[in-house]
This record gives C-alpha cells, sequence and structure tokens, in this order.
C-alpha cells in the first residue's frame, strides 16, 4: 500500500496491485538443456558400444579358429551371433533415438543427443554423428576429451553435426531394467563364445599340439627300440619290441621277426638322426625318420643308413605304439 497527496493536502489511499512472485521451489527435473556429464558420456558409449564390439570380436575369432580347425557348424553359429549383435548395436544406436529418444547406454545415463534447438534428430544424421566420431579418435583423442572444457559439452563430433547430448528428467525403471537385461544377454553371449572357443577351438588345438611335441621325443626311442636288439638277449628285445607296436601291427612285426631269424641274426642297433612329425592329431600321427645303425661286429661290421615312415597311434595308457612301418630309403651302406 502507498499513500499519495492530492492538491488539497487531502491524504489519499491507493492500494496497487501486484503480480504474485513465481515460485523458486525446485520442482524435480533438470532442464532440457544442461549438458550431460563427461562420466555419463563415457559410461553410455561404452555400454552402447564396448559390450557389444566385445560379443563380436569374440564371435569373429571364434569363427576364424573354427574354420581353421574344421568345425563348420561353430565357424557359421559365431558369424550369425556376430551379425545379429552387430545389428542390434546398429538399431540402438541409430534408429532407438530417433524412435524413443534413447539407448541403452543413454538411458542408463540419463542422458540423450539432440540438435542444438532441442529437437530429436533422424537415424542418417546420427549415422553422420558416430561417423565424425573418428575425428574424435584420429586427433589424438581428442575430440573426445573437448566436452571437458566445452561449455556445451559437445565433442568434434557434435559441432560438425550441430548436435549436443542433454540430461534427461526423470526416472525409468521398468527401462533401466530392460537395458540391464540387454546387458546381461549381452555378457552371458561374450561368456558363451569363450567357453566355446576355449573347449571346442583351445583345447583340442593344444592337445593336438602336446601330442606333437612329446611324439617328437618319443617317437624316434619308440623306433629305435623296435629295431635294435642283441644277439645274446634276442628273445627278451623281440619280445620288447612287440610291446611297443599295436595289436594291428604285431602280427607283421612278428612275421618280420621270424623272417631274420632265419637269415640268421646278428647284433643290430639302429637310432635315429633326424625326425619330423608329418601330420598328427591327438591320437594318430606320422613321422619321417632318417636312420643310421650298424649290423655284426668287427671285422664284419657293417654301416647301414635308411629313410623310414613311420604311423603311431596312441594307446590307452598315453603312450605312442607304431601302427605302421615303411621304409622308403631301404637300408644300405658299405660291407
Amino acid at each position: 500500500m502507498t499513500v499519495s497527496l492530492r492538491k488539497d493536502g487531502a491524504a489519499a489511499d491507493s492500494v496497487e496491485d501486484t503480480e504474485p512472485a513465481e515460485s523458486t521451489e525446485p520442482t524435480g527435473q533438470l532442464p532440457a538443456w544442461l549438458p550431460a556429464s563427461w562420466p555419463a558420456r563415457a559410461g553410455a558409449f561404452a555400454v552402447d558400444v564396448f559390450f557389444g564390439a566385445g560379443v563380436v570380436i569374440s564371435c569373429a575369432l571364434v569363427a576364424q579358429s573354427a574354420s581353421i580347425s574344421g568345425l563348420g557348424w561353430l565357424r557359421w553359429t559365431a558369424i550369425a551371433v556376430a551379425g545379429a549383435v552387430f545389428l542390434a548395436m546398429a538399431v540402438n544406436r541409430l534408429l532407438l533415438p530417433s524412435i524413443t529418444g534413447w539407448t541403452l547406454g543413454r538411458l542408463l545415463a540419463g542422458i540423450t543427443v539432440v540438435s542444438r534447438d532441442g529437437a530429436p534428430i533422424g537415424p542418417w544424421r546420427l549415422l553422420i554423428r558416430d561417423l565424425a566420431h573418428l575425428l574424435d579418435t584420429a586427433a589424438l583423442f581428442l575430440g573426445w576429451l573437448w566436452p571437458l572444457w566445452d561449455s556445451r559439452g559437445r565433442t568434434f563430433a557434435d559441432l560438425l553435426t550441430r548436435t549436443e547430448v542433454h540430461r534427461t528428467d526423470g526416472d525409468r525403471p521398468n527401462r533401466r531394467r530392460l537395458a540391464g537385461g540387454v546387458l546381461a544377454v549381452l555378457a552371458a553371449l561374450g561368456v558363451a563364445a569363450t567357453a566355446l572357443s576355449y573347449f571346442l577351438v583351445y583345447r583340442p588345438e593344444l592337445a593336438v599340439q602336446q601330442a606333437r611335441e612329446q611324439l617328437a621325443v618319443q617317437g624316434p626311442k619308440t623306433v629305435q627300440e623296435m629295431l635294435s636288439y642283441s644277439l645274446a638277449s634276442t628273445d627278451a628285445d623281440f619280445a620288447r619290441a612287440r610291446g611297443l607296436v599295436t595289436d594291428a601291427y604285431r602280427p607283421t612285426l612278428v612275421a618280420d621277426q621270424d623272417r631274420a631269424r632265419k637269415l640268421g641274426l646278428s647284433d643290430t642297433e639302429y637310432w635315429v638322426v633326424n625326425s619330423s612329425v608329418l601330420t598328427n592329431s591327438r591320437d594318430r600321427a606320422e613321422m619321417l625318420m632318417f636312420m643310421q645303425g650298424q649290423r655284426g661286429e668287427a671285422p664284419k661290421l657293417r654301416l647301414i643308413t635308411a629313410t623310414v615312415q613311420v604311423k603311431f597311434e596312441r594307446a590307452a595308457d598315453g603312450q605312442w605304439k607304431v601302427a605302421d612301418f615303411s621304409v622308403l630309403a631301404k637300408p644300405g651302406g658299405p660291407k
């Protein structure tokens, strides 16, 4: 209320109507123009890109390993899963924001990508923005750090496409649970791809490699013991040799031993000079060996050489046994 004086000196009261002051109490909502924080943007990007990319890369590695190992069904399964996850990532990054205004990562972080006037943007502009992130990376990652000091929190990609990332108000518990479920599925797919790669590719290949290393040491010794014998202990040496071969090859070895008895026995010793594993699996293998040896005693000592190809099979006790023996270059040398 104010008091005014008329010309006659009388006082007159007048009441000035005033507008009620606007309430300054918080409403619980963040203004749409408030820029998103850098940690929120980084977390959203990790959820939208890194988790899915991890699954795609894991499946690609599984497909490559399965192709080398000859597991066609595993290769195509890994390719199909990788393609499905990549398509889901594209839908999440490009289509969902134009339809719903959020991606899974941005939903969890409470942020959204909009144009400078706050309007939603379409999938093509989002695609150009994602491609423009290559500039953020090419500049020694400076573009990704630019929001830390930019007043509107923009990266180089945002500056080029005239977009901004704003905080959003409110809580969406149902959608957040959906986002958490999708992340759980991605984590399960990543674990499944890793487990399949380990049990179906890595472990079998490791077993084959270990078998190759074992055979490279055990194979030559087995052949040396099978072919070498002393005249004084022929029966024991022949019996030992029969224990070094498979059941299927044993009759052939026995026939060779009987033939040697008929031709006349003499001290015989072989040793492997060089050898190579040609092919092998976990339980079967084939080796090429260059051997030298001697037969008889001085002055009738005979030096001999031979090149042989030997097939091996792993027995139940883990020992490699000779399954076949072929002479490629017949024993020869000075008599």
